[in-house]
């Protein structure tokens, strides 16, 4: 019975370390997600305040259309960098979210 209680506390114990680790990935995820979001409005707003203010200064229908074609191509580029960047940093995190719990899952379903 005192080697069945033992084996509960380690499995415990390594739950609540496991627990621990994963929280602490969630919370350097969600940081780095937001700081990543927080750059990427930051330089949309600055972009389309540019852009914005190159088509104020337009004298003619062309040159008004060539400013907002080098806009949207930028703003496209950009979008999809962040997307790529976001998607990255999402698979990441579903990776190491669950890292800390291998070792346990392993052990389990080889002592079955």
């Amino acid at each position: 019975m005192l080697g069945n209680l033992e084996e509960v506390q380690k499995i415990s114990k390594a739950n609540i370390e496991a627990t621990t680790k994963v929280v602490d990935t969630l919370t350097k995820a969600a940081q780095a997600i937001a700081a990543e979001m927080a750059d990427y409005s930051k330089r949309s707003f600055e972009s389309s305040t540019k852009a914005m203010e190159k088509l104020s200064g337009v004298k003619s229908l062309v040159k008004a259309i060539e400013v907002q074609s080098e806009y949207a191509k930028a703003f496209f580029e950009d979008y999809t960098a962040q997307v790529t960047k976001l998607g990255q940093l999402y698979a990441d995190l579903a990776k190491n979210a669950f890292k800390p719990f291998e070792a346990q899952i392993t052990k389990a379903s080889q002592s079955k």
